[in-house]
């Protein structure tokens, strides 16, 4: 490693390595006139080093100094956060004026891939994945017998057709998931995204058991609730029920689990597997819109 990349990479925050808290005076107006130890390297030293941390302190780091300011600009430090394939996820015919202009796009629109099959988008503050597996993608028990489930289009929806409940008694949705579409050495959530019509029927207050880990190996099982009354959640607490939480899109999701993605796998691809299922209770259900499932690297 370059003798001045081993001087950064002592500390992993730009601005703890300089010595430099932004809450403190100094950062902000007068910081442009600040001489950072990075003033005197070359600027693609400076840009390599910039680029081997994360997008998040990048940002930071352009409020360090007027070097920092400049070279955190460059493509050639955005390129390192951008996804190898990011080309080929450059939305319709629109350009853009750099390779920071282009990540923040892939973190704020989700791009169809796979035949739509798929959402991809970035984490804005590490540059991680994050995937949207659609409803198609599912094995949803009946779900192609059009007298209990039927496939619709809404504007809100990512995707072109998502399944609405018509009406069943065994409710289960199972999917598998090749894990190489993510991240490495990352830590995930994945999250069932659904809407309730009005007028949803046999969910109020139910225990759905789900589950998610590598296939083959013992994962946990946990309990959510699509239609829940603050009355009775309590009285799940010791079912380990997840609860659900209502989504800036307007969509809800649920947390189906957690899990460690290693990736590089010498073994070959590992995939994930995931479950939503209720066929124990006797109650007939109706009036549910899955949209898919979600997996967003996990919040510390």
């Amino acid at each position: 490693m370059h003798q001045c990349e081993q001087t950064f990479l002592v500390n992993s925050s730009m601005g703890q390595h300089l010595g430099i808290d932004s809450r403190s005076k100094g950062v902000g107006e007068s910081s442009s006139h600040y001489l950072s130890p990075f003033d005197e390297l070359p600027e693609d030293c400076v840009a390599n080093i910039i680029s081997l941390t994360s997008p998040r302190d990048a940002c930071i780091a352009a409020s360090v100094s007027r070097t920092l300011r400049s070279t955190s600009q460059l493509d050639s430090v955005w390129e390192r956060f951008l996804p190898n394939e990011y080309a080929s996820l450059v939305p319709g015919l629109r350009v853009f004026s750099s390779k920071k202009e282009l990540y923040f796009a892939l973190c704020e629109v989700p791009v169809l891939i796979e035949d739509g099959q798929k959402s991809f988008w970035l984490e804005k503050a590490s540059g991680k994945r994050c995937i949207m597996l659609s409803s198609k993608q599912l094995a949803i028990t009946w779900g192609n017998s059009p007298q209990y489930w039927q496939w619709i289009s809404i504007p809100e929806s990512r995707f072109e057709k998502v399944p609405e409940l018509l009406d069943v008694c065994a409710f289960e949705i199972r999917g598998l998931m090749d894990t190489q579409i993510l991240s490495p050495r990352t830590h995930y959530s994945a999250y069932v995204v659904y809407k309730t019509r009005t007028g949803c029927h046999g969910f109020r207050d139910l225990p759905i058991q789900v589950g998610i880990g590598l296939v083959g190996q013992k994962h946990p099982k946990t309990f959510i609730c699509f239609d829940e009354s603050t009355d009775k959640i309590k009285k799940w607490a010791k079912r380990e029920l997840m609860k659900s939480e209502k989504r800036r899109d307007g969509w809800i999701e649920a947390k189906i689990g957690e899990f460690f993605n290693e990736g590089g796998s010498s073994l070959g691809c590992d995939e994930i597997e995931l479950s939503v299922v209720d066929i124990a209770s006797p109650y007939w259900k109706r009036g549910l819109i899955i949209q898919g499932i979600e997996f967003r690297p996990t919040k510390k």
